[in-house]
């Protein structure tokens, strides 16, 4: 079996963060997105896997895994050169994939303990096609599944006005070669798009066999800002160890699940989990509060930073309350006059913030 994965788009929903980075990379729990996907694929026992990125951001893709802790994995590339669908992107991987049965993950889409079972399962029935599908509160931001009373999948409409169902899809797919066939039949959505719920779709109308398999754990999609922040603090809560490399210096305090990087220096301030500090960071008489991840090289001085995501190199000095926020790389934040409650902000890299 292989495996692609879905890096490519412009990440609109997340700008100004996307301007300069792409949206896989972007960190949760200081680790890229796109890093707990390959560590996923890799652990179902997949080895041959492309990853398909677009013309604008594919370098630094290319980049980001040449330099990660590496993967017992062949990795591959695929151009895809517009943005022209999901199953647009299956079609642009047709040669990679030949007649190899596939997973297909998007690469800005987290799962709760993985797809090893979902790939064991596929590899031991029939079916054509299984989708992954998530209970959601909104499914008309979705591709949306109607089941019948036995859970067979009877039509997939993707982003209803009127859905007939709250079962979203997941953006995980396993599928048969016959995939392939489905996709040529099928004509680009009023989006301009060619939708991989109409190829599945079109899968149901040949007669083949597509299964579901509803998640009761958590999915994480990180499209928007607040939900690259929910992510964070899910995974926080759900994977962080505590991990502390250093010693901390005179009046500080570490408490619960908090993982902190060589090179780091905390002194004067407390940092309480779960919270994930990356190497070669400065922490001075500061307040570090749960569900924050703060990236390498970043300085934080007399501030108080809680549920955020700061990138590296940052430098954040007199916040009285940071909450709530993403704050790109290379950006500084200080505060020049009083400033009382919290501030929330969503920066993107290399900026200058006065407050």
């Amino acid at each position: 079996m292989k495996a692609i994965i879905l890096s490519g788009g412009k990440g609109t929903r997340l700008k100004p963060m996307t301007h300069t980075v792409a949206k896989q990379l972007l960190p949760v729990a200081n680790k890229p997105i796109l890093f707990y996907v390959l560590d996923q694929i890799v652990e179902s026992g997949i080895r041959d896997i492309a990853i398909i990125i677009s013309p604008e951001t594919g370098g630094e893709i290319k980049k980001a895994v040449a330099a990660g802790p590496g993967w017992d994995a062949e990795i591959s590339y695929i151009v895809q050169e517009k943005p022209a669908g999901l199953a647009h992107a299956v079609k642009t991987a047709r040669d990679f994939l030949g007649d190899s049965r596939f997973l297909m993950f998007l690469g800005d889409n987290l799962i709760q303990d993985g797809v090893k079972k979902f790939v064991s399962e596929f590899e031991s029935k029939s079916a054509d096609a299984l989708v992954l599908l998530k209970e959601v509160s909104d499914p008309r931001l979705f591709g949306v599944a109607e089941l019948d009373a036995a859970g067979k999948i009877l039509q997939l409409v993707e982003k209803p006005k009127e859905p007939k169902s709250n079962l979203a899809l997941v953006g995980v797919y396993l599928f048969k070669p016959d995939i392939h066939r489905a996709i040529d039949r099928i004509k680009p959505s009023r989006r301009g798009e060619l939708e991989i719920t109409d190829a599945i779709q079109e899968l149901l109308n040949m007669g083949d066999k597509v299964e579901s398999h509803i998640l009761s754990g958590w999915w994480l999609d990180t499209g928007k800002k607040d939900d690259m922040l929910e992510a964070n603090r899910i995974v926080l809560d759900d994977l962080l160890k505590r991990d502390v490399k250093i010693k901390v210096g005179a009046g500080s305090k570490v408490e619960g699940r908090v993982a902190v990087g060589e090179g780091t220096v905390i002194e004067g301030s407390t940092v309480r989990g779960p919270a994930s500090i990356a190497p070669n960071c400065k922490i001075i008489n500061s307040f570090i509060g749960p569900y924050t991840s703060i990236a390498a090289g970043t300085v934080i001085e007399n501030s108080s930073i809680h549920h955020s995501i700061i990138l590296e190199n940052c430098r954040i000095s007199d916040i009285e309350h940071l909450t709530d926020s993403m704050i790109g790389s290379s950006t500084t934040v200080t505060r020049r006059k009083s400033v009382s409650g919290p501030v929330r902000l969503f920066v993107g890299d290399d900026a200058d913030i006065e407050l």
